[in-house]
């Protein structure tokens, strides 16, 4: 589990492919102190396990569906990627939970500057658009963001200057894949909403409505 708070842009050493996935080698000197074979770390907002460490760098497996479904499939020797570590009992909950799992991949569309911040606008594809709510959280390439406007195939979220500057969303421009992860709280919704199973209610007895939460007490 991690929170979309990065803790440091690592860069890539390699991408080894193999019929079984790919294996994957990071620099990263802030991060290696905290880092043992077997422990978890979200690279681009993706949870890999660490294989091994050695200097500042470490490696880490990358199985096929990763490198299909995110934009892992495609980093080069050079890229910039955000690195966190998993979230701790009793660390600070700063930014949203997130699980690591990424949901599919966005094109950002657009980047315009409202003064001492960026407006940041990505396409998605349509099976992820119901998850999506003004306001609500979404992890970008592993980073915590409020989205702020959700109009048709796209959403909109603001980038203040520290994370332009702290994280890879400031090397992005038009046409840039980046790796999305709704909130967690709204894939259990739009199943429960879905399937109507919730509160004793039987599979096909009709979705989540407002008549419902009302009955529910809510």
């Amino acid at each position: 589990m991690f929170t979309g708070i990065i803790r440091e842009v690592g860069i890539v050493r390699g991408l080894q492919r193999s019929s079984a996935g790919a294996r994957l080698e990071v620099e990263a000197p802030r991060s290696r102190p905290s880092l043992v074979p077997g422990g978890s770390i979200a690279v681009d907002g993706v949870c890999l396990t660490v294989t091994s460490v050695e200097g500042d760098a470490f490696t880490a497996d990358v199985v096929p569906e990763s490198l299909d479904r995110t934009r892992l499939g495609s980093i080069s020797r050079g890229a910039r990627v955000n690195l966190e570590l998993p979230l701790r009992l009793g660390d600070f909950l700063d930014g949203h939970l997130v699980q690591g799992h990424v949901d599919g991949l966005g094109v950002v569309s657009r980047i315009v500057r409202r003064g001492n911040q960026w407006e940041m606008t990505v396409r998605v594809d349509a099976p992820l658009r119901p998850y999506l709510a003004e306001k609500g959280s979404v992890a970008v390439n592993g980073v915590s963001l409020t989205v702020t406007r959700v109009a048709n195939d796209t959403f909109s979220a603001a980038l203040i200057p520290t994370t332009a500057e702290e994280t890879n969303l400031g090397d992005l421009a038009p046409g840039s894949g980046v790796n999305l992860e709704v909130d967690v709280l709204a894939r259990y919704l739009r199943r429960l909403a879905e399937t109507g199973e919730i509160a004793g209610r039987s599979p096909g007895a009709g979705g989540l409505t407002r008549e419902r939460i009302e009955e529910m007490g809510a």
